[in-house]
């Protein structure tokens, strides 16, 4: 197991930028390669003035800076005028990066302080291993840290927070608002039909699903809608069929699978549904899943993985074939994580947050089984550990979610 330790003094939490600074025209010379072989008047004459970087060509120096960690912008700024006026500005500065297709993975954590229960989101750049903090949302009330339900489109760098419960009153909301990474910026968006906290979330070809949860006085709900983020309206979908709470979600295979938790040993059998979006249609969880689903969920190599809070917090995966769970080759979760924690995954790596923030990053390798039939894959675990700051030691997570900036 690779330990990346940062202390308080290595890693401080940045501000991720100031809104308030623009990028003149002067410096809009060439905001990809393309328009720097077809330089407009604008990029000709920023052109003819000194260059980004002595002896490279701009596209080459714009292409260097575009690389720079966020938390040494301030002081490259000082280099020149025109490297303050690129990273003074980091709406135009993700943009361009957007653009030119460099694209990172950051991990966007919504924590809650301790003993206040007042709520922040955290930042951790997973190329730099920096924390930094991001505009707070924009509620009214004092609100539970847990009610609320995250979702987010990765590549479009795009995160969602629907829904939550007014702490005070156990009042659900139906809230929506919305982050983008390359604006760092929350819009209000049109509420949800039906108010709700502690429900199942999920995305399915860029549409938002939400399903079940509590509704006023606590009552369990049953009734679904959909998020169309394109025109930001929502309507409703077929109801569960029963009235649940959701314990953890996933999207597999273009379904929405939705667990309403475990408690063991079962003393009630765990329910579980299961929403086609193509049929408009939901069917009862198959029994293996939903009783071994013991833990929180991510999907990696289009399989449903599980942190088990059972069975020494190990790994484990389903095989859709056998309704059966497998445990994953490695260790367990390592000891500097405890719960509570938040789980999620991109591409071939799950990241799980706990208590202060340290971070787990879980690197999966998929290995094809000998003598098996073909397609059936097995998998290995190998974790690395990521120290928080001491600035963060009293912050616990409540959910995270993964944008490309």
């Amino acid at each position: 197991m690779q330990h990346v330790r940062f202390s308080s003094q290595q890693a401080p939490v940045h501000k991720l930028g100031d809104p308030q600074m623009t990028l003149s025209p002067k410096f809009r010379l060439a905001v990809t390669q393309s328009s720097l072989a077809n330089p407009s008047p604008e990029s000709e004459c920023s052109l003819r003035g000194e260059p980004l970087i002595p002896g490279l060509p701009d596209d080459v120096a714009l292409n260097c800076l575009l690389r720079l960690p966020v938390q040494s912008h301030s002081s490259c700024r000082v280099v020149c005028k025109k490297w303050h006026m690129l990273l003074g500005n980091k709406e135009k500065f993700f943009t361009i990066r957007k653009q030119m297709g460099l694209k990172h993975p950051w991990l966007f954590v919504l924590a809650y302080h301790k003993c206040t229960g007042k709520i922040q989101w955290q930042v951790l750049d997973l190329t730099h291993f920096c924390w930094h903090t991001i505009p707070a949302m924009p509620c009214k009330d004092k609100v539970c840290p847990h009610g609320f339900r995250c979702v987010s489109i990765p590549r479009e760098g795009t995160l969602y927070v629907c829904g939550g419960m007014v702490s005070d009153v156990d009042c659900p909301l139906d809230l929506v608002l919305k982050y983008e990474m390359q604006k760092n910026r929350w819009t209000v968006m049109n509420r949800m039909i039906t108010a709700r906290s502690f429900f199942a979330s999920g995305v399915i070809d860029g549409m938002i699903y939400v399903a079940g949860g509590n509704s006023s006085h606590l009552y369990e709900l049953e009734t679904a809608e959909v998020l169309d983020p394109r025109n930001g309206c929502w309507r409703s979908i077929s109801s569960m069929g029963t009235n649940m709470a959701s314990y953890d979600a996933a999207v597999l295979n273009g379904k929405l699978l939705v667990t309403e938790g475990w408690l063991w040993p079962f003393y009630v059998s765990p329910r579980g549904q299961v929403y086609d979006p193509r049929t408009d249609n939901w069917e009862n969880m198959t029994v293996g899943l939903r009783e071994g689903w013991t833990g929180s969920s991510v999907v990696v190599y289009g399989h449903l993985f599980v942190v088990s809070e059972l069975e020494r917090m190990k790994l484990k995966v389903y095989d859709t074939e056998t309704d059966t769970w497998e445990a994953v080759e490695g260790g367990p979760l390592p000891d500097q994580i405890c719960k509570p924690f938040a789980v999620n995954a991109c591409d071939c790596h799950i990241y799980v947050v706990g208590r202060n923030l340290h971070v787990a990053v879980g690197h999966i390798s998929r290995l094809n089984q000998k003598g098996s039939c073909e397609g059936k894959w097995s998998f290995s675990v190998r974790w690395q550990v990521i120290d928080a700051p001491e600035s963060l030691s009293d912050l616990t997570p409540s959910s995270s979610q993964v944008l490309f900036a």
